[in-house]
């Protein structure tokens, strides 16, 4: 069975580039983004790590860590570092998981239970490792999104859901291709009383529709 939405993520220990974590504990109280690679020193993914590293201040000011996991060793992922903050010009402040021996991987439903690195492997034995699962500081899985191995990961989006995210915490729900600013949706399980004590004034589209301002 897949890691469904809402679901608490798997805990576990792992060496990374920056020392031994336990998930759950190195989550503790923010919001996480876990996005996992194939194989260090793959060009998609050392654009992509490049982009995580930029955005830096933006995962600060969100109150969320960032990590990464990848099916090579310690040592590859402090070479491979080199490459990242060269080519985005930041520093890579993340860890990267060192997932050798498939259990993040498998525990996070990426791979196969029966999954296995041969000799001489590639980056396509372990293609279906191009996600991204958001957590928030109850453990839980909140959004997760799958790629293929040749389109990169945008960023602008991955931060815009994880805002999203952070604004349904506050009862509301947003609507397509919203950004911060934006009116939100009033769930239909608020009846219109309680929209009005709670919101204030909101616009009545269709009765199950209603928009309001984004509460503070």
């Amino acid at each position: 069975m897949g890691l469904r939405i809402n679901d608490t993520v798997p805990n576990f220990t792992a060496e990374t580039d920056q020392g031994t974590i336990q998930f759950h504990d190195w989550i503790g109280d923010s919001w996480a983004i876990l996005f996992s690679h194939p194989k260090d020193f793959t060009p998609v993914c050392t654009t992509e790590f490049s982009a995580v590293a930029q955005l830096a201040e933006e995962w600060k000011s969100r109150n969320t860590k960032v990590i990464g996991v990848s099916v090579d060793g310690v040592e590859d992922h402090k070479k491979w570092k080199g490459d990242i903050e060269k080519y985005g010009n930041a520093a890579a402040g993340f860890p990267i998981i060192a997932d050798e021996g498939l259990a993040v991987s498998k525990a996070f439903d990426m791979l196969p239970a029966e999954a296995y690195l041969p000799d001489g492997r590639t980056p396509a034995d372990s293609a279906t490792v191009r996600s991204v699962f958001i957590i928030g500081p109850d453990k839980q899985l909140k959004l997760s999104m799958t790629y293929p191995m040749t389109v990169g990961r945008n960023f602008a989006e991955i931060l815009r859901a994880l805002d999203g995210l952070q604004m349904s915490d506050k009862g509301v729900a947003t609507p397509a291709n919203w950004v911060p600013g934006q009116d939100v949706i009033i769930p239909p399980s608020v009846s219109d009383a309680d929209a009005k004590e709670k919101f204030g004034e909101f616009e009545t589209i269709f009765p199950y529709l209603r928009k309001t301002k984004a509460p503070a």
